[in-house]
């Protein structure tokens, strides 16, 4: 793509130059010779490129050398003044005014890019500043809520559009000059002055947003678990310290294996009848017992760590004298009389 050259006084609040840069091809247009013979005066000998391109510089370098590039509609107040009546034509005049858009043309190109370029006047550009800061941002603030720094975004705001309209340079076709007039004035055909309406229309709307919310970093607690390090500590500190058993009475001490109930109640069936509180069994050591605790949530059953003591059999007990161990009313203290029966 050629590379998109314009003059100086296309820059940023440059001041209209005194000359219009016109550079011309080989070869003239007729629709442009036409032109020139249609707007000038003075009959002016066109018979060749530099002087083709002598009086289309003089023409468009005229102080009234103003095109009017598109007109818009728009408020006279902000919202909250505009006046309200049943009659739409008396809103209409009493709420909106109309501004002429105009320019002046910097650059023409017909060897490279075939363009007409034009930038705004000093009126028009003031114009549509006082209403974006009279109206528009005052509407714009109405309309979105309130944040600290809403009045420094507002300022931004309207200075970033005095910047971008400035800087403003709306490119055409080179066709546009057919639209040319008597001293160098004139008004855009074929739709371009809609183009324009658009472009401008884009730079006046920028909407006043607000702050995008602050996005706040969740830290997620892991699940606390007792196999991790940070639920073990936590456990441990739940779990009470464990304490010394109270003391328990032998004959409350009985056996929570089923494994060992089982073999004995296989092996001695007459010695799982036996009554208990005839037997003398020696109450377990303090160290092997195994209190009741809850860990935490969790509960888990106490463990026999000690080894339950092995019932006494019947040698052992028939070298004890009078000590009488019976089930209903029968002693082993007679046993020998019952050997010979048997």
């Amino acid at each position: 793509m050629p590379p998109q050259l314009l003059p100086a006084s296309a820059a940023a609040f440059a001041p209209r130059a005194s000359s219009v840069n016109v550079v011309l091809g080989s070869k003239v247009e007729p629709w442009l010779t036409q032109t020139l013979k249609r707007i000038n005066r003075v009959k002016r000998p066109l018979n060749s490129i530099p002087q083709h391109q002598r009086c289309l510089t003089e023409t468009l370098s005229s102080p009234n050398a103003i095109w009017t590039l598109t007109s818009l509609m728009l408020d006279k107040a902000p919202e909250s003044e505009l006046r309200r009546d049943s009659n739409p034509l008396i809103e209409a005049i009493f709420n909106y005014q109309i501004i002429h858009v105009e320019a002046y043309i910097v650059h023409v190109d017909m060897v490279l890019r075939n363009e007409v370029a034009y930038k705004l006047t000093p009126g028009s550009i003031e114009a549509l500043i006082e209403y974006h800061k009279e109206i528009y941002c005052v509407n714009a603030k109405a309309d979105t809520y309130e944040w600290p720094e809403k009045e420094q975004h507002a300022k931004k705001l309207h200075e970033d559009f005095v910047q971008a309209i400035n800087k403003f340079v709306f490119r055409t076709h080179v066709s546009a000059l057919e639209g040319l007039e008597e001293e160098g004035a004139g008004e855009l055909l074929c739709g371009k002055s809609e183009e324009v309406k658009n472009s401008i229309m884009g730079l006046l709307n920028k909407p006043l947003l607000p702050p995008p919310p602050k996005i706040v970093d969740v830290v997620r607690q892991p699940p606390l678990l007792p196999s991790s390090p940070i639920g073990a500590n936590i456990w441990s500190q739940s779990t009470p310290s464990p304490a010394m058993p109270a003391p328990v009475e032998p004959w409350r001490v009985l056996p929570s294996s089923p494994s060992v109930t089982s073999s004995v109640d296989s092996n001695t069936p007459i010695w799982a009848n036996m009554s208990l509180h005839e037997i003398q069994v020696p109450s377990p050591t303090v160290p092997y017992s195994q209190p009741f605790s809850t860990a935490g949530m969790f509960y888990s059953s106490p463990m026999v760590t000690s080894p339950i003591p092995a019932l006494p059999l019947p040698s052992m007990l028939a070298s004890q004298c009078g000590v009488g161990v019976g089930y209903g009313g029968f002693g082993w203290d007679r046993y020998q009389e019952y050997t010979t029966t048997i």
